[in-house]
């Protein structure tokens, strides 16, 4: 450790180092890969700050002029590379060291000037640090020293891909100290790959937790969670305090009731931008906050010196999520508070999660709203405000009160107050209150109508409804029960709209065309509900079935005779229904089709001669070159007659007695196709 950077230390007080920070300073680790576990909260980014000075100071006090970088922080979320930034700037302050940053959600352009300007450590974001090294604007040539903090929570967030390229763009001669919580084997698997006899320093003490944070679950009745989350910021009245929920809609339900109780509220959730979530942490920690909602994401990161309280309004899904939300606080020798809200459902689940963390925590309720008036009470007498001298205009004002009232009546209003700037506590139910099921409230006075409309029309609930409430100008409360019989549909209206749908109807009754309403003087005998009918109509997915009807013997149906198997083809199939055509004079005899010419030089089967010759005068010889046989025509299935193939247009069929669609005699077809002109209409 140089004496610039123990200046600084002692600067910030600090007297002593944490085990982790003596741990990864030791001289004989100076030139060594670092595996590090350590509990959030233990000073790790102070830590890897003295690590990595030897190897980047080497023998000099300070550096020289900022060049390319020298050594290359990765965190896995924004806040906390802001945080990294920041301690590392005021811990290299005196040796004149430039810290830049690149994060997501930032510039890319201004990350590109400062980059160019020089730097000699960056701090970043996996996929930011990739985009400048793919872009080439961040060189890795002269590192010496990596640092993967909070390296878990990278993998878990699905950075590996981008890990392991920085790994393989970076030199190798480099160190590389990898900092997580927990060791598991993925990051075991990775420090094997890039590490080079990795130093194994454990901070971890698995059998005890964080002495500094005490632990509480709070037990409290199923519909009371925010009641309770909201008495427990009032009754501590922390100066920070992080309320963690699991979903960005929890956030954002969870901000807006705080705040309207009174409560000065940020939130942070992955969909705000970069300078919105910095705006947040920085209310908080300038004061113009008090609490801050937030998302796991922004459980890794954040550093606030005055954070004393955190709320899991949401249990965590597991262990780790739960030490490093309770890592917000007890922090730098700070004494903190983690509570569990644990409704009765999750009761079993927050004594396992509490067990596989090795954590003994209180079970106890919630503030009620008499522990709170008098915390106020004592919190209001111990205000330092009654030892500080009185001014000459305090004193007067004060002369002037006690004129006007008595001392008793003064106190009385100081304290109201002072308690309606708090925001009233809620009263809360016993933790062990079941949630009560809501009665349905009887439906009436209320009148009948019929209406000449059922089942056999098809008529529904869901149609007549909006239709009554269109007609009458009525609410959905308005109406009762619809019970659709099978020949008209009975509804059940309110007395008080009864009036109203009766003078919409008019004196013809018509609520809608084809359909009549008239009012009942009572309830009507509602008989069994008609089942709608079922559709003869053969399903998709039913099996065609022979009617009955048809199911005469063989010898009476001359159609469905069997038939003599042949084995020709085309006979085999179309012979005895072409011979029953032809006996009752409805087509022409049957002419079977004539097989295509084979290959070479035999002739067709209308002739001798050639299928190539026999053109007309100016068509290209149809001569076949020695070095090429014709192609034959692809053999075709027979067709029944009556459907000629698709290529043969003049064989198409139509009606009987209809006039030829085909080219006119004497006149060749005109193509559609190419760039022929459209025939010209007469008149155009």
């Amino acid at each position: 450790m140089t004496r610039l950077i123990s200046e600084a230390l002692a600067e910030r007080g600090y007297d002593t180092l944490t085990p982790v920070q003596e741990a990864v300073s030791d001289p004989d680790l100076v030139a060594r890969d670092l595996l590090v576990s350590a509990q959030t909260g233990s000073g790790k980014t102070v830590g890897f700050g003295l690590a990595i000075a030897p190897t980047l100071l080497e023998e000099a006090e300070s550096f020289g002029p900022a060049g390319l970088p020298l050594a290359l922080v990765v965190a896995p979320t924004r806040e906390l590379a802001m945080q990294v930034m920041r301690e590392l700037g005021w811990l290299y302050a005196k040796t004149g060291a430039r810290v830049t940053s690149c994060v997501g959600g930032m510039d890319m352009r201004d990350e590109r000037r400062a980059l160019e300007r020089g730097a000699h450590i960056v701090v970043g974001t996996p996929g930011r640090l990739r985009d400048h090294i793919q872009r080439g604007s961040l060189d890795m040539n002269a590192l010496r020293a990596i640092v993967l903090d909070e390296a878990d929570e990278m993998l878990d967030l699905g950075f590996r891909e981008d890990l392991e390229f920085m790994l393989e763009e970076a030199p190798a001669e480099r160190r590389i100290l990898l900092f997580s919580a927990t060791v598991p084997p993925a990051i075991a698997k990775l420090a094997k790959q890039y590490q080079r006899d990795a130093a194994r320093i454990n901070t971890v003490t698995g059998s005890t937790q964080h002495t500094d944070i005490a632990y509480q679950a709070i037990r409290v009745a199923q519909t009371d969670g925010e009641h309770a989350i909201f008495n427990l910021l009032r009754y501590h009245d922390s100066e920070n305090a992080i309320v963690f929920a699991n979903t960005r809609a929890a956030v954002a339900h969870l901000t807006a009731r705080l705040s309207n109780r009174g409560l000065a509220v940020v939130s942070l959730s992955g969909e705000l931008s970069q300078n919105e979530r910095t705006h947040a942490l920085q209310a908080m920690r300038d004061g113009r906050a008090q609490v801050c909602v937030a998302t796991d994401v922004a459980a890794r990161g954040i550093d606030l010196p005055n954070l004393d309280l955190v709320i899991h309004a949401d249990l965590p899904k597991n262990t780790e999520s739960l030490l490093h939300r309770s890592g917000r606080t007890g922090r730098a020798g700070r004494k903190g508070i983690s509570a569990l809200i644990v409704p009765p459902r999750d009761t079993k689940r927050t004594e396992r999660l509490l067990g596989w963390a090795k954590i003994d925590a209180e079970w106890r309720t919630a503030p009620s709203a008499d522990d709170i008036l008098a915390r106020d009470e004592e919190r209001l007498l111990s205000d330092p405000v009654w030892s500080e001298p009185v001014s000459d205009a305090g004193r007067a004002f004060a002369e002037k009160l006690l004129a006007q009232y008595d001392a008793e009546t003064v106190a009385a209003a100081y304290l109201r107050l002072f308690q309606s700037r708090q925001g009233a506590p809620e009263d809360l139910l016993p933790p062990d209150t079941k949630p009560e099921r809501k009665e349905r409230k009887a439906f009436g006075p209320s009148r009948w109508f019929a209406l000449s409309i059922g089942q056999k029309d098809k008529a529904e609930a869901r149609w007549l409804l909006p239709l009554l409430l269109r007609t009458g100008g009525m609410d959905k409360a308005d109406i009762g029960a619809i019970r659709v019989q099978n020949d008209e549909t009975f509804v059940e209206i309110t007395e008080k709209s009864a009036s109203g749908f009766l003078a919409a109807l008019g004196a013809d009754g018509e609520l809608d065309e084809g359909i009549k309403a008239r009012a009942l003087d009572g309830a009507p005998e509602l008989g069994p509900r008609p089942r709608p009918e079922r559709s003869n109509a053969p399903r998709p997915h039913d099996r065609p079935q022979r009617d009955k009807r048809d199911a005469k013997p063989r010898e009476d149906r001359p159609d469905r005779a069997p038939k003599p198997r042949e084995h020709d083809g085309a006979k085999r199939k179309f012979a005895d229904k072409r011979k029953a055509q032809e006996e009752t004079g409805a087509t022409a005899p049957y002419k079977p089709r004539t097989k295509p010419a084979p290959k070479g030089d035999k002739p067709g089967p209308k002739g001798d001669k050639p299928r190539w010759e026999g053109k007309k005068d100016g068509a290209k010889s149809a001569k076949p070159r020695a070095d090429k046989k014709p192609a034959a025509a692809p053999a075709s299935k027979p067709r029944p007659a009556g459907k000629p193939g698709a290529a043969d247009a003049s064989k198409s069929f139509r009606k009987p007695g209809a006039k030829p669609t085909g080219p006119r005699k004497g006149k060749p077809a005109q193509s559609k196709g190419g760039n022929a002109k459209p025939r010209r209409k007469p008149g155009d």
